[in-house]
């Protein structure tokens, strides 16, 4: 029997690729190559990542397509409904970067508010040092509320952090009565109480229709003049523009942001150049760990080819 034919359009860990390989033919080409409608042609399965959209147009050119593989957590870059029409089915990495993330959010939140100042070719002059300790006076995470927009997997481990580490009050908002789920003392609020008592603001939705600009200007509003927001959901739920006038106006005293609409975000990107602002590059899943996790999707396509029932279909 011939080996199914596997199509990867962005990288792959090596372990999980050398695993794959040894049960399917594999190909890596990516989408924006000419060569990729050939076979994708021919393409059994197809594996993607952040930046290779799968909709109606990609799946008129592969009629053999049995099974997509998302090497990540966030589905909306597939088209759902489009594969269940034609009997494509659709897996993913639900749990590949939960503890990345979450180390991510309080190293970024620990830098706002407790930025360090390093040193390294010398030592600051003694004026220079003692200005910097008068003017830093830091605020302390156990005298603070951390609200959590979604509370799914990666919102969870926030709230666990910040509760067992650091003592946070924790409050979150969710679609769905998530309350089975949490080993830690947390107490769900509706968004505007979200909004108005958060110290410490995180989002961890996902880009469902009705979650574009979800932090607009009126939400922001909201929320405390000294409060931090962190975006390391999806750039689109973040009305970029109106987070940069409320920090312009001192409304907020500061910010995070990992993911942009687009990536990378343009030259006039409204929140470049605020020195309370810290703007990453898609970075908050990048361990050693949650990418091979996220590449490990490819035993949920080998289950699907092979006739299984796979360990994490998409919802």
């Amino acid at each position: 029997m011939s080996l199914p034919f596997v199509l990867v359009t962005e990288p792959l860990d090596p372990r999980p690729l050398a695993w794959l390989s040894e049960r399917a033919r594999v190909v890596q080409c990516s989408h924006e190559l000419p060569e990729f409608a050939d076979h994708l042609r021919s393409a059994d399965g197809l594996i993607v990542r952040t930046y290779t959209r799968v909709d109606e147009r990609l799946l008129d050119g592969a009629p053999r397509l049995k099974v997509v593989g998302r090497g990540g957590v966030g589905l909306d870059n597939i088209d759902i409904p489009a594969c269940r029409r034609r009997g494509v089915q659709v897996v993913f990495t639900p749990d590949a970067n939960t503890l990345a993330v979450g180390d991510f959010v309080f190293g970024a939140v620990l830098q706002l508010l407790r930025p360090w100042f390093p040193f390294k070719a010398r030592a600051y002059a003694p004026a220079e040092w003692k200005q910097i300790r008068a003017r830093q006076a830091g605020r302390q995470l156990n005298e603070m509320t951390i609200g959590i927009l979604g509370m799914g997997r990666v919102g969870r481990r926030v709230g666990h952090i910040a509760a067992g580490g650091f003592g946070m009050n924790v409050i979150y908002n969710d679609l769905l009565d998530v309350s089975a789920h949490l080993a830690f003392r947390a107490t769900s609020v509706d968004k505007a109480t979200l909004y108005r008592d958060a110290e410490v603001l995180t989002i961890h939705v996902d880009m469902r229709p009705g979650n574009e600009h979800l932090l607009n200007a009126d939400a922001l509003a909201m929320m405390k003049r000294d409060a931090i927001l962190v975006n390391m959901s999806r750039g689109e739920v973040l009305d970029a523009h109106a987070l940069s006038d409320a920090l312009r106006r001192g409304h907020l005293s500061g910010a995070v942001l990992d993911v942009y609409a687009p990536e990378p975000p343009p030259a006039d990107f409204p929140l470049l150049g605020l020195d309370n602002v810290i703007l990453t590059p898609h970075l908050a899943s990048r361990t050693k760990s949650a990418m091979e996790n996220m590449s490990w999707v490819v035993r949920d396509i080998i289950e699907v080819l092979e006739h299984r029932p796979p360990r994490y279909p998409a919802p």
